[in-house]
């Protein structure tokens, strides 16, 4: 090979090169733009929390003129004789149940679907997909109408129970296809060593299936947090209002909005659903990942 084709393959590989550079620098323009106007709201939200009243009508940039905290200060004690840390707990007196209730009972449901076959199993898994296809404000009246006649009005019961006995057909459709995905070598071996079903559930299907109960979790967490309609149907006492609806109580129709308060609540509304998505992001995405595949 010649001097001079050797200087022309260095060329034509150093311009792939720069085009490849390019190319690159191109999509991560695209992509940061793009991320920018989806976080431009949460970025105005955060710095408005922290503009006075007049202030935020006044400056439509994020970026305060005159910071305070007066909206986090007074937002926090807001117009009732509760806190806003008293709604914080109401939320998570919902939420704990309500995810821990979703992730054992869709396991134990899944598993049943994945390994075992029994009478009519076609016609309920085809119930839980189509389950899956209905609107929720189908179910809201009869509903009602049950936890009425159970005496369940004005708790926290009609918000988990449901979720509890594997209510949500989404994470049970999720986890069958999670575990559709995973050999049964390993259950087989430990049914082999003497393990029953529940132990075989317990010590070796549970740990594989971490990532996507970490997904269910999440989902779940996300989901519960930001839920307005369930509370506002089943909830009446001020004292037992979660985060959701302890916002609405900001919101005063006789007088003048004070929106750093509403917009500062909200940010602390948000700010444990961020910080838990952020904590497990890597399972989430690999959760999700592996249940979208079909064994």
């Amino acid at each position: 090979m010649t001097d001079a084709t050797l200087t022309l393959a260095r060329v034509q590989a150093k311009r792939r090169r720069q085009k490849a550079r390019l190319g690159a620098a191109m999509r991560y323009l695209v992509l940061i733009s793009v991320g920018l106007v989806m976080l431009y709201p949460l970025i105005w939200l955060i710095g408005a929390s922290f503009k006075t009243n007049s202030e935020i009508f006044a400056n439509p940039g994020f970026w305060p003129q005159n910071a305070t905290l007066d909206g986090y200060i007074e937002g926090w004690k807001t117009s009732t004789p509760f806190s806003f840390g008293t709604f914080f707990l109401n939320s998570f007196k919902i939420i704990l149940p309500k995810v821990i209730g979703t992730a054992i009972s869709c396991t134990v449901v899944a598993y049943g679907f994945a390994r075992f076959d029994f009478p009519l199993k076609k016609l309920f898994f085809g119930s839980v997909i189509a389950i899956l296809l209905l609107p929720n404000v189908v179910t809201r009246i009869p509903q009602y109408l049950l936890f009425r006649d159970l005496g369940w009005l004005d708790s926290y019961l009609p918000l988990w129970v449901p979720s509890a006995l594997a209510g949500d057909a989404f994470f049970v459709f999720m986890l069958v296809q999670f575990l559709r995905a995973i050999p049964a070598d390993m259950e087989e071996a430990a049914r082999v060593d003497g393990a029953n079903s529940w132990q075989t559930l317990l010590f070796i299907v549970v740990p594989m299936l971490a990532p996507a109960l970490i997904s269910v979790a999440l989902f779940q967490f996300m989901w519960t947090m930001n839920d307005f309609l369930g509370p506002l149907i089943y909830v009446s006492s001020v004292d037992k209002y979660p985060v959701s609806l302890a916002l609405k109580l900001s919101i005063d129709t006789t007088e003048a909005f004070a929106w750093n308060r509403i917009l500062a609540m909200s940010v602390l509304t948000i700010l444990p659903a961020l910080i838990v998505f952020f904590a497990a992001q890597k399972y989430f995405i690999e959760g999700i990942s592996a249940g979208g595949i079909k064994g």
